[in-house]
């Protein structure tokens, strides 16, 4: 009975025996790092697969923004006539172009209270004198609505670096002061003025940079950034006080035929003295 017991191996024996033999403990070891080395692969994969679809917004390449992408787009934005369908209207008054002859001089002239100005702008109207729709030409914001009785109230729109659209003789204002516009929106209606009454019903449109006044024909159809590189500084149709200097009585007035044939000659000749108004039409 005895024997059988000395015979059987106890399980303490065996772990001894175990540990007794060279290449245990190095085994163990190997083992436990072979564990805790695939422990930490597996965090650092499970980490990164979660991480791969997490937002940072301080990550550069993947941040999301709000700034609109149209002070970019306004650069390439064409110039749109500030009506529609173009081609049903006539323009009743050109831009005053100083290279331009004599006689398209003279037509460009606005006859107002005894005085010639040059017209800094064109005005466009329909041929039987009826009612229309003004659209801005180009998106922008409004900085100015005004109700004026010489000019026929007045929309100015800011296209920025200096480049502004102003559309006169208007009525049935439709935006504000602030408001953000696109190009082709309807602004107002067509309506008249004191300062151009041969119009009859008509939108008295111009473009300026730098407040010099351009002439918006040779604009339609190209983009802002076509009007920003070119250079006015030598433009004489500047509004304002200088436009007002540059008024002529109608005493003053050459007395050739084709200046005759642009002027209002339905006005009293012999009318002598008067203070200069705006030159907008």
């Amino acid at each position: 009975m005895r024997e059988e017991e000395n015979k059987r191996t106890s399980p303490k024996s065996k772990v001894k025996s175990f540990f007794k033999k060279r290449w245990a403990f190095p085994a163990i070891y190997i083992a436990s790092a072979a564990i805790i080395l695939t422990g930490v692969l597996w965090y650092q994969n499970s980490a990164s697969e979660t991480d791969k679809y997490k937002y940072d917004n301080a990550d550069m390449p993947t941040k999301q923004t709000d700034e609109p992408a149209e002070p970019v787009a306004k650069e390439f934005e064409n110039f749109a006539w500030p009506v529609i369908e173009e081609d049903s209207f006539i323009t009743q008054k050109e831009f005053y172009d100083n290279t331009a002859s004599k006689e398209k001089q003279a037509e460009s002239l606005v006859f107002y209270n005894n005085q010639y100005q040059p017209n800094t702008g064109i005005d466009l109207k329909r041929e039987d004198d009826s009612e229309f729709e003004v659209v801005a030409a180009l998106s922008g914001t409004v900085t100015k609505v005004a109700e004026d009785s010489l000019l026929g109230n007045t929309i100015e729109i800011d296209h920025e670096n200096g480049i502004k659209t102003y559309y006169q003789s208007v009525k049935d204002f439709q935006v504000e002061v602030g408001d953000e516009v696109k190009k082709g929106q309807p602004l107002a209606t067509a309506g008249k003025s004191k300062l151009n009454q041969d119009a009859s019903v008509h939108v008295h449109f111009e473009v300026r940079k730098d407040n010099v006044a351009v002439n918006p024909i040779d604009y339609f159809g190209k983009p802002l950034s076509a009007l920003q590189s070119d250079d006015t500084s030598g433009a004489t149709s500047e509004t304002g006080s200088e436009v007002e200097e540059s008024s002529t009585s109608e005493e003053e007035m050459p007395t050739d035929n084709s200046l005759e044939n642009g002027s209002n000659s339905n006005q009293d000749e012999d009318a002598e003295g008067s203070t200069s108004t705006d030159p907008n039409a």
